[in-house]
């Protein structure tokens, strides 16, 4: 698994959750930052065990994540994990569940 954190931002999570969790990329960080909503989303799905999902939840300053997330997802992943759109939370983001195979 590789560290794709940028500089001195904390990771999104440091251990492999052997469960289906959430990773909150909307913090003003994120916001201020899409390459670092891209890098955790890459680093929550690599922390997560084979057949489980992690719901990825991004600030709503980026827009719908099929405009910039799900291409990300697909470049870096193909077929190996499966993802859909889950809601708009009532703050705004929105709600990204991806499943590990």
């Amino acid at each position: 698994m590789s560290d794709r954190s940028r500089g001195d931002a904390e990771p999104v999570t440091d251990r492999v959750h052997e469960n289906s969790w959430s990773a909150n990329l909307e913090e003003p960080r994120h916001a201020a930052d899409r390459s670092l909503v891209l890098a955790h989303a890459v680093d929550a799905v690599e922390h997560t065990a084979p057949g489980y999902h992690v719901n990825l939840v991004t600030h709503g300053a980026h827009g719908h994540p099929e405009g910039y997330l799900y291409p990300h997802l697909e470049a870096t992943y193909g077929d190996a994990v499966d993802y859909e759109y889950v809601e708009r939370c009532g703050c705004g983001g929105h709600v990204t569940r991806v499943h590990v195979e």
